[in-house]
C-alpha cells in the first residue's frame, strides 16, 4: 500500500455563542482536514485547529510543503515519515507550526493502519479497556454567572456525565470560589469535579486560589500558571494538596519529560496535536507510565479515545463536542459516564462532508 494523494479541506465551525476562558475569547473552532488516498482505494483521515482561520491556513501550507516526505510511502512506515519529517523540519524547531503540521499526516497514517488490518487504533496499539470514563469539558466557562452555571451542571449531569470540568480566572478569587461553590451545590458530592485556570493566574494569585479549592475535594486543579513556569508550579505543588494538572501546550514527549522533571505536575495533559499525532503520543504516554505519572489527553475526543483506552496510566478522557460536526458517527455516553470504544476500524470515526460542506472554505 503506497500513499498516492494528500486531499485538505478548511472547516469553520461557529459556536452556538462566544465562550471565554481566563486567556481566551473563543467564537469558532477552525479545522484543518488531511486526507490521504492509496493505490489499495484506502484513505486515511487527520485533522487539526486553531482559533483563528488565517493562522490555520498557515498550518495548512505547512502541512503540504511536507507533501514530498509522504506521498509513494507505505503508511505502516510511520515511524520512519515522523522521523524524516522532523529532521526536515529540525530549521523550524520542534515545536510550533512544525509540529501542529505533522500531526494531521500522522493522524492519517494510523487511520491507514487500522483500517488495512481491519481492527479500531485501540487494539493494534495494545487494549487495556474497551470503554474510557469522560467528564464534560463543552461547558462551565468563565462567561457564565453562577445561575447559568448551575443550570448547565445539572444539564450535565442529566446527559450522565459523571465528571465536568469549570473555568476558572476570574480578577476576585471570592468569584471563583463562588462559582465553584455554584456548581458542587448542583451537582452533589458524588460527581467529580475538576477546575481550570487556563494558564491565567501568578504565583500569588494560583497560591491563594488553590488553598480555597482544596475544601471542594477536586479531581485536579488544571493550568493555574503558564506552562513554562516550572519553579512556580513546583512550588505550588509543595504547598497545596489539591492534584494540579498541565502539559497541553507542551511540544513532543520531551516537552512532557521537561516538566514531570522540573514542575511537580501530578497530572499530565498531552495534546495529540502538540504532540504531533499518536506516534509521539505514544511515546509521552509510555514515559508517563514508566514515572507511574497519570495521563488525561486534551480534548479531540474522537482520536484520544484509544489513547485512553490503551494506556494502562490514563484516568479521564475529555468530552469536547467542537469537533462533532466533522464526522458521521456520534459517541454515546453510557449510564455510568463512559464512552465505548468504536470497533470500526482505524479511528472509528470518518469526516461527513454532508455535515460540515457549509461550513467549508471554498
Amino acid at each position: 500500500m503506497r500513499i498516492t494523494k494528500m486531499e485538505t479541506a478548511l472547516v469553520d465551525l461557529p459556536l452556538p455563542e462566544p465562550l471565554r476562558t481566563a486567556i481566551h475569547e473563543i467564537k469558532n473552532v477552525c479545522c484543518f482536514l488531511l486526507t490521504l488516498h492509496t493505490d489499495s482505494g484506502l484513505t486515511g483521515e487527520g485533522y487539526g485547529f486553531s482559533f483563528q482561520m488565517n493562522r490555520l491556513k498557515a498550518i495548512r501550507d505547512f502541512t503540504l510543503s511536507l507533501e514530498n516526505l509522504v506521498i509513494g510511502r507505505d503508511p505502516h512506515d510511520v515511524e520512519k515519515i515522523w522521523a524524516d519529517i522532523q529532521r526536515a523540519l529540525n530549521f523550524y524547531g520542534q515545536a510550533g507550526v512544525a509540529v501542529l503540521a505533522t500531526n494531521p499526516i500522522d493522524l492519517a497514517c494510523w487511520d491507514l493502519i487500522g483500517k488495512a488490518a481491519g481492527q479500531p487504533l485501540y487494539r493494534l496499539f495494545g487494549a487495556c479497556r474497551d470503554r474510557v470514563p469522560v467528564y464534560a469539558s463543552g461547558g462551565l466557562w468563565l462567561s457564565s454567572d453562577c445561575e447559568a452555571l448551575a443550570r448547565e451542571a445539572r444539564s450535565f449531569r442529566a446527559q450522565n456525565f459523571r465528571a465536568m470540568k469549570l473555568r476558572l480566572g476570574s480578577p476576585r478569587w471570592q468569584d471563583d470560589i463562588a462559582r465553584v461553590e455554584a456548581v458542587r451545590d448542583a451537582i452533589g458530592p458524588d460527581i467529580a469535579l475538576m477546575v481550570d485556570a487556563n494558564q491565567g493566574l501568578n504565583e500569588a494569585r494560583a497560591l491563594r486560589l488553590g488553598r480555597e479549592l482544596e475544601r471542594f475535594d477536586l479531581v485536579w486543579y488544571e493550568e493555574p500558571l503558564p506552562t513554562w513556569c516550572d519553579a512556580g508550579h513546583r512550588a505550588l505543588a509543595q504547598a497545596l494538596d489539591v492534584p494540579l494538572a498541565s502539559g497541553e501546550t507542551e511540544y513532543t514527549a520531551q516537552g512532557i519529560r521537561r516538566m514531570v522533571e522540573h514542575a511537580g505536575i501530578d497530572i499530565m495533559m498531552p495534546d495529540l496535536q502538540r504532540m504531533g499525532g499518536y506516534t509521539e503520543m505514544r511515546r509521552a504516554c509510555q514515559y508517563l507510565a514508566v514515572r507511574e505519572v497519570p495521563v488525561s489527553p486534551h480534548i479531540f475526543t474522537e482520536h484520544s479515545l484509544h489513547i485512553v483506552a490503551s494506556s494502562p496510566n490514563a484516568t479521564w478522557c475529555e468530552h469536547m463536542p467542537w469537533f462533532s460536526a466533522l464526522f458521521a458517527e456520534e459517541m454515546t455516553i453510557d449510564a455510568d459516564g463512559m464512552v465505548a470504544l468504536p470497533d470500526r476500524p482505524g479511528i472509528g470515526f470518518t469526516f461527513d462532508p454532508n455535515k460540515f460542506d457549509k461550513y467549508r472554505l471554498a
